[in-house]
């Protein structure tokens, strides 16, 4: 970028740093909203713990009266790719706050 910038006439970086100056910060896109939105995800989230592993088999025993495991694997997959659960070796997982 650096390259391409020192080649723009001065009038062009001029008037490019007074729109860049202007604009507020662009917001970063996220697939994933930092709040949980999905009841099956707070749901998850109020049985697994940071300090102790839980493993999946133990989350579809308890919450299949509430949720398919389908719906428990999606819930999680969600959770992990937000950031707010790990997957530890031998499908346990642990919140990550």
């Amino acid at each position: 970028m650096e390259d391409v910038w020192e080649e723009l006439p001065a009038e062009m970086q001029a008037a490019l740093n007074s729109l860049r100056n202007e604009s507020p910060e662009p917001e970063t896109a996220s697939l994933f909203p930092d709040e949980v939105s999905s009841p099956h995800e707070k749901k998850i989230l109020k049985l697994l713990k940071a300090d102790e592993s839980t493993h999946i088999d133990q989350l579809v025993e308890l919450l299949e009266a509430e949720m398919s495991s389908s719906e428990i694997f999606t819930a999680l997959f969600e959770l992990e790719l937000n950031g707010k659960v790990r997957q530890l070796p031998g499908k346990n997982f642990v919140t990550s706050f």
